[in-house]
């Protein structure tokens, strides 16, 4: 078998996979931002002692864990509108709104998981470090954001780490629906020049370029930024 890599320099090839690799940074930099702030929020709310918000917030978790995410995205894409008013659906139907339905179900996806693992990580925190910040006058939400956050972050970086990884891979799912990433680019690229080997070996080459550059990261943040405590 022989290897042919002049398509890369063929018409608009390097622009294709330039603009794919950017479309899966934004998409990853968006579900990650909304992802973890979601999580952070979900955290919150199921720290508060009403049954019927715990049972919603179990139901929200459960949902996305056990649903495959290119389900989520396309009842987001597909779903979702058809439940919204005319203007909003009319709207919808006109801009390029697969980037941001997708955007919003990995966010939503990935905060589920996000979640457990926060909480986990205040699981493993002393009770006794809560009764001292209360002990200084530190409220409920003041001592979760100063003392039981910080510390539940730092002990969840691993698992943490992890997910983001897999996040970075869904990423790809987008394109069922048609979010132009770089596995959309990818299989464009296929089509018009046939090196289907030679193009996939690309595509493999940039997602583990990328995958261990977020490895080395959280690798650097869980040394600079230790637990708090030991056990």
């Amino acid at each position: 078998m022989v290897f042919d890599w002049t398509f890369l320099t063929g018409a608009g090839v390097a622009t294709k996979l330039f603009s794919g690799v950017v479309t899966t940074l934004q998409l990853f930099a968006a579900a990650w931002i909304g992802g973890l702030a979601v999580a952070l929020v979900i955290v919150a709310l199921r720290a508060i002692s009403f049954a019927p918000l715990g049972w919603f917030m179990r139901l929200f978790v459960e949902y996305h864990r056990n649903v495959p995410t290119v389900v989520q995205i396309m009842v987001w894409y597909f779903g979702v509108p058809e439940i919204l008013p005319a203007p909003v659906q009319l709207w919808v139907n006109r801009s390029q709104s697969e980037f941001v339905f997708a955007a919003v179900a990995l966010s939503l996806n990935v905060s589920a998981y996000y979640s457990e693992d926060i909480r986990s990580g205040l699981r493993a925190i002393p009770h006794t470090q809560i009764e001292a910040a209360r002990a200084i006058g530190l409220s409920a939400f003041a001592a979760m954001r100063y003392v039981s956050i910080p510390q539940a972050l730092r002990i969840a970086v691993p698992p943490l780490l992890n997910r983001t990884l897999i996040l970075f891979k869904d990423t790809s799912l987008a394109m069922v629906i048609g979010v132009a990433d770089l596995t959309y680019q990818v299989k464009a690229i296929e089509n018009l020049t046939f090196r289907s080997f030679e193009v996939f070996a690309v595509a493999t080459f940039v997602y583990l370029t990328f995958s261990l550059a977020i490895m080395g990261a959280g690798a650097w943040f869980g040394k600079r930024f230790p637990p708090g405590f030991k056990s």
